[in-house]
């Protein structure tokens, strides 16, 4: 049987928390949601998510401070991370690759990317590849 991969969503707004979820669990990965910093950093240790899709602009902790903390855990460090913002200047993008994201992708944003960048990260682990993501 195929592994089931489990992706945390996380982000303020309901209803791109909601578009994420229901367009990755069409595409059979198991999803469970965040709504801010705080709430998904808890997640992480409690759920053990394959990878995350982050949002930047979150109350509490924002997305580049959740990254930086996940990447200082040794348990977390090579946790793959996919930003997920409207934060679109080339500043916010730099910042999020400097933070550590493996990718960065922008709202508005059409969900079938979303889905092509989580199938290629997780080909990437399967294949015991670097985090190097071909777009």
């Amino acid at each position: 049987m195929e592994r089931k991969y489990k992706i945390l969503a996380v982000d303020d707004e309901p209803h791109i928390r909601r578009l994420v979820q229901v367009n990755l669990e069409r595409h059979g990965y198991e999803v469970v949601t965040a709504a801010d910093g705080k709430d998904a950093l808890e997640k992480v240790a409690s759920e053990k998510p394959d990878l995350v899709v982050l949002d930047v602009m979150m109350p509490y902790m924002d997305g580049f401070e959740v990254l930086q903390t996940l990447r200082k855990n040794p348990e977390t460090r090579d946790l793959p991370v996919i930003m997920l913002t409207a934060k679109a200047q080339d500043a916010d993008v730099f910042r999020g690759w400097q933070s550590g994201a493996d990718l960065y992708l922008t709202k508005p944003f059409n969900p079938m990317e979303l889905i092509s960048f989580v199938k290629r990260i997780f080909k990437s682990k399967e294949t015991g590849g670097e985090k190097r993501y071909e777009l």
